[in-house]
């Protein structure tokens, strides 16, 4: 049995489609509504508000911490700054990809990372020789996104932090509806966002608070549907999905590096000391045998494909998340396509996938299984340039505009 989060009293009250499903052991919104475009819509015109609580969550902190988490993680803990917040990934032993997820430098020794798995096991394995400690605050810690072009405009009658000045990845603790709490510049669907912390105890208060400062503005409480289709657009990879945890494989061949996976940016070879670093090295020298690439599907024969049924080509009302093969005009499978979706605001039907290596190139042309009334098909699909949707007003700060050309 799923458990509630702590917003859970005003998510259900809200939900018309009783659409829920389990999101790391707690029940989380699907839809609000029987169908979730309004929420997409909201997320990419004005502000949509979702419950993230399920993240896990945890507190390191000591003198050892930020050495403690660079030999975890691909990034360099040790260069973050208080206030910062990085990306990146944990690797096994062999360089394959256990996680993904973030790491926010709250104060001097202070860390807090979140995740989509639990790995307080995997911290107690590796903690020897570093004083550190290491707190599970998954539970205790409500979190909140709200995400969307008129997020910071809803903020400011919400938070005592400086949204003007605040940058993209940034961190600021500040009250939050009157509650202490931390604010970050961050989110998954690459577009302007916040994401909101505080203790379990003040999280009706906050979810209150933003939905009244919003109301003028369009905010909508909003499902993993439309949150789902927004991370495609984003070119943003989801673990479970577009990979899987090299902890969870029962296949080698499963198994993923951060390359193949499409985390390979956060890596730097260069810097010693982390779990991993070895196996990647040695893959360097003969290049990676997968790449995560963005896909357009060819719209024009999707239609002509359903009209071949006497049908109108499919919208499904959200991504899919079932990987579908790629093949070359030969027959010849190269990848599988591991999330789609169509595009509402670039009007393009779009995909993530793994592809051979050989085959990545910008424009090259492939083709993906779609299936029409239970006959497989092919549709030419195009590699384009992840991601598909970057708007400018993802990392605009306003107290800090961009340097214009000399």
């Amino acid at each position: 049995m799923p458990r509630t989060t702590p917003f859970h009293e005003r998510t259900a009250a809200l939900m018309q489609s009783y659409a829920w499903k389990e999101w790391a052991g707690y029940a989380a919104p699907c839809n609000y509504d029987a169908h979730s475009e309004r929420e997409y819509f909201a997320i990419r015109r004005s502000a949509g508000l979702i419950d993230v609580t399920p993240l896990y969550k945890y507190e390191v902190t000591g003198p050892d911490a930020a050495r403690f988490l660079a030999r975890l993680w691909t990034r360099d803990i040790t260069k973050l700054k208080p206030g910062r917040v990085a990306y990146g990934c944990m690797c096994d032993g062999d360089g394959m990809v256990l996680d993904d997820g973030t790491v926010a430098c709250l104060a001097p020794e202070r860390y807090r990372m979140t995740s989509s798995e639990a790995w307080l096991g995997w911290f107690e394995q590796h903690r020897r020789g570093f004083d550190v400690q290491i707190e599970d605050s998954t539970d205790r810690i409500a979190a909140l996104a709200l995400q969307g072009p008129l997020s910071r405009e809803v903020l400011r009658n919400v938070v005592d932090a400086d949204l003007d000045s605040l940058r993209f990845f940034g961190l600021a603790a500040c009250h939050l509806a009157g509650a202490e709490g931390w604010i970050t510049r961050t989110g998954y669907t690459g577009d302007l966002g916040y994401e909101l912390w505080v203790p379990n105890a003040d999280a009706i208060t906050l979810y209150d608070a933003i939905l009244e400062a919003g109301a003028e503005h369009g905010v909508q409480p909003i499902g993993l549907d439309a949150l789902d289709v927004t991370r495609i657009e984003a070119g943003f990879v989801l673990q479970g999905i577009d990979y899987v945890s090299s902890r969870s494989c029962l296949i080698d061949a499963r198994r993923s590096t951060p390359e193949d996976s499409g985390l390979g940016w956060t890596v730097n070879l260069e810097r010693e000391g982390w779990i991993g670093r070895e196996a990647l090295l040695r893959e360097r020298e003969n290049g990676p045998k997968w790449n995560l690439v963005g896909l357009e599907l060819d719209w024009a024969e999707i239609e002509d494909l359903h009209a071949e049924y006497e049908l109108p080509p499919h919208l499904a009302p959200c991504a899919c998340r079932e990987a579908v093969p790629v093949y070359l005009a030969s027959g010849k499978q190269v990848g599988q396509a591991t999330s789609s979706t169509w595009s509402p605001t670039l009007k393009r039907s779009l995909a993530l996938a793994q592809v051979h290596r050989r085959h990545t190139s910008i424009g090259t042309k492939l083709q993906v299984e779609h299936t029409v009334e239970f006959e497989r098909r092919r549709v030419t699909a195009t590699v384009v340039d992840r991601p598909f949707f970057d708007p400018p007003r993802k990392t605009s700060t306003p107290n800090f505009p961009p340097k214009t050309p000399a």
